[in-house]
């Protein structure tokens, strides 16, 4: 068959002389359904085995379950049930150094073109333990089939990734025009750019990682929703990415995101949509602070669970809090959305807290 180039923004195929990467999308052929006017046929069988040859001495990871493996000569062949929940199938595999650094039953895969020091997979393992604590508190802990996650240097960076969301950028303090470095090829595999070493792959992974705890796989609409839904993700990201950093950074990041929502000017009947989709994100963290770090998690695990491969709207997020508060919180979310700019008590609240941290530390 004949590959195309990727289009702008599409992952593509990789190759090096030591690895290569095929992607969930691309490179697989379709059936096509036969033509005239009752015909059928052309959907995949419910079950189907992709086979890998690589040479001798390769760590190979595919999509379905590894069913059979033999080496012969100086090949090595893999044999992966593909299913229907793996639509997509896809293969990366390489001469890598592989390393375990997760912790108890979360088993994260580090596969890297060279071995890593030994202090410098410590720090990552620290910082992706919190990232992985953090997920586990906002929105609870992952099912079994998601327990295990594979990070694979991508054998060459160029048409590896897309583009990070300028937004997203902006709201993590970073280039609104940088590139991402950490990217989710499946469920439970992510390809990075190793180029700047271990002490930042945890912050550039940690946004890409939500992906295993929110289904964004699982539910093809997920970026196709309106505010405050659309900036979901971003809010995940962020939360990964501050737990990352090792710091106390949750307050910055929405002090960050208030900058960026004018306080100034002639009362608007509505926001600017530059300016919803920044108040979209601080929303997540209102409903944190109205109804607990606990209630969050319940109701955001609880929405995700019962819309899981169908769509999902604002109403089943509203739904999802009543059901945990047994409060009206339909009131809550229109006076934050339908009211332009955020509510006063909010920007106080953390603008307050910066003033009086700055205080104190003029202070003699």
């Amino acid at each position: 068959m004949e590959f195309l180039p990727a289009k702008e923004g599409e992952t593509t195929l990789s190759f090096s002389k030591d690895a290569f990467f095929l992607p969930a999308a691309g490179w697989s052929a379709e059936l096509l359904p036969p033509g005239g006017l009752f015909t059928t046929g052309g959907v995949p069988p419910k079950r189907w085995n992709l086979l890998v040859t690589v040479p001798e001495g390769f760590q190979i990871h595919t999509s379905g379950v590894p069913t059979k493996s033999k080496g012969k000569g100086r090949e090595f062949t893999v044999l992966a049930l593909q299913r229907q929940k793996d639509p997509y199938p896809f293969v990366i595999a390489g001469r890598y150094s592989a390393a375990e650094i997760g912790k108890g039953t979360e088993r994260l895969h580090l596969w890297t073109n060279e071995q890593q020091e030994s202090v410098g997979l410590q720090e990552m393992r620290d910082a992706l333990t919190r990232v992985v604590a953090t997920y586990d508190a906002a929105f609870g802990e992952r099912s079994k089939d998601s327990s295990q996650t594979w990070i694979v240097e991508c054998p060459v960076v160029v048409g590896c990734f897309t583009t990070l969301n300028p937004l997203t950028a902006k709201l993590l303090g970073g280039d609104e025009n940088e590139r991402t470095t950490a990217e989710m090829i499946s469920h439970d595999t992510m390809v990075v750019d190793f180029s700047g070493g271990t002490p930042k792959l945890a912050a550039a992974a940690a946004p890409s990682l939500a992906a295993s705890w929110l289904g964004y796989a699982q539910n093809p609409g997920f970026y196709e929703q309106k505010p405050p839904l659309s900036l979901f993700p971003a809010f995940a990201a962020a939360l990964g990415h501050d737990a990352a950093q090792g710091t106390e950074s949750r307050e910055e990041t929405i002090r960050r995101a208030l900058r960026l929502i004018p306080t100034n000017g002639k009362p608007q009947q509505e926001d600017d949509p530059a300016v919803l989709r920044v108040k979209s994100f601080l929303f997540f963290y209102a409903l944190q602070d109205r109804y607990g770090q606990e209630v969050f998690r319940k109701a955001t695990q609880y929405m995700l669970y019962a819309r899981r491969e169908r769509g999902f709207e604002l109403s089943d997020l509203i739904a999802a809090f009543e059901r945990e508060t047994h409060q009206n919180v339909a009131e809550f979310v229109r006076l934050w959305m339908k009211r332009p700019g955020v509510p006063e008590e909010f920007r106080a609240r953390y603008e307050g807290t910066a003033a009086a941290t700055n205080d104190k530390e003029t202070r003699p």
